[in-house]
């Protein structure tokens, strides 16, 4: 691998045209695009969201951003517990900022409607237009491995957090038995392209999906990461055998 490239499924590239490589994947699946996070995972993935969004816990009055928040799934999950804290015991209204790096993806996420405690925004995970020290928590579940550089996007939800804020990274991961590594390999390779192919009409754009988790950072080298990028206590939570983890860290 060329150090100074940046990874785009089974190739690398030059850092300054992936982020338009990936744009164009995402503009792509817009459509099917939650149908096939239910195909893919069968429905499995609505079930770590919903552990991401109890970890997580949003309390009243916080702000929590949702980065690569696509079409607010997780966001949605936010603003529930929010609401819900709320209702319990009072306090202000909290927000939740879905930041993504895909128009179309916002645009969906709008238009299938949300929350009053949802601000939508297109953005970049490595350029967000928040001032530093800004927020309590920060999600980014199923993008960190879209980034052009994972290390400035780190650097970034960092900078964003206040002291004492938590960070949260949901993401596919690296099974932790040989067994099951050949068997997910075996589902990737040969039946989520032929998915994309059949429910999206977009095959490609699903090899490289699969190829983008195959690339990322294991469990214990996003840890590594994470504590190079200024976090603190941080922790992961393997779920399905290690096929998704949830990391979390603290701004402290």
């Amino acid at each position: 691998m060329n150090p100074t490239a940046a990874t785009f499924g089974d190739r690398d590239v030059d850092p300054e045209e992936k982020p338009r490589l990936v744009r164009r994947v995402f503009e792509s699946v817009t459509g099917r695009y939650d149908l096939m996070n239910d195909l893919m995972s069968g429905g499995v993935h609505r079930l770590w969201k919903d552990a991401t969004a109890a970890r997580l816990n949003p309390q009243p009055g916080e702000t929590v951003i949702d980065c690569a928040g696509g079409t607010g799934d997780m966001a949605r999950r936010f603003a529930r517990l929010m609401r819900a804290a709320r209702t319990r015991r009072g306090g202000l209204p909290g927000r939740v900022v879905v930041v993504d790096y895909t128009e179309s993806m916002v645009r969906s996420g709008l238009e299938r409607g949300g929350a009053e405690e949802i601000l939508w925004s297109v953005g970049d995970a490595q350029r967000l237009p928040l001032p530093s020290a800004s927020t309590d928590a920060y999600c980014i579940a199923f993008g960190l491995r879209n980034v052009t550089q994972i290390s400035s996007a780190l650097a970034e939800a960092r900078r964003v957090l206040k002291p004492g804020g938590r960070f949260l990274c949901l993401e596919f991961s690296k099974p932790t038995t040989g067994a099951l590594a050949r068997l997910y390999d075996a589902y990737s390779y040969q039946v989520i392209p032929r998915l994309g192919a059949m429910v999206a009409g977009d095959r490609e754009s699903y090899d490289y999906l699969v190829e983008s988790i195959r690339r990322f950072p294991d469990q214990m080298r996003l840890a590594e990461q994470m504590g190079e990028a200024g976090f603190s206590r941080v922790s992961f939570t393997n779920f399905s055998g290690g096929v998704c983890a949830l990391h979390q860290g603290w701004a402290i």
